[in-house]
């Protein structure tokens, strides 16, 4: 048999602060990535609902613009903004049923 030759091995490269912090960040607990992907994920939702906020206020301030008020009887704008703010109501509610879905999915994948 031949004699196999090994060839020495390099002296580890230093690492850089960057890569310090990328490695930790690889060796992040369950509880530390659990946290961060909370955190990260009622950020989204609160930038989710200012956007829809700011949206009902422009609708609201379009039908006022566009529909004059009504003295007698019910007022089609009265409707249409009640309208406009239970589609809002429901796709809130959309939302949260959406995140706890989410946080509760991924609470099941960093427990196993």
């Amino acid at each position: 048999m031949a004699a196999t030759r090994t060839q020495p091995r390099a002296a580890p490269a230093k690492r850089t602060r960057a890569a310090d912090a990328q490695h930790r960040g690889r060796h992040r607990t369950r509880a530390e990535r659990t946290e961060k992907l909370t955190e990260d994920l009622f950020e989204e939702v609160e930038v989710g609902q200012r956007a829809a906020i700011k949206a009902v206020k422009r609708f609201v301030d379009t039908v006022d613009r566009t529909l004059p008020p009504q003295t007698e009887g019910p007022s089609g704008r009265q409707t249409v903004v009640d309208a406009a703010m239970e589609m809002a109501d429901q796709l809130v509610h959309v939302q949260y049923d959406f995140l706890r879905k989410v946080v509760r999915s991924a609470g099941k994948s960093l427990s196993r």
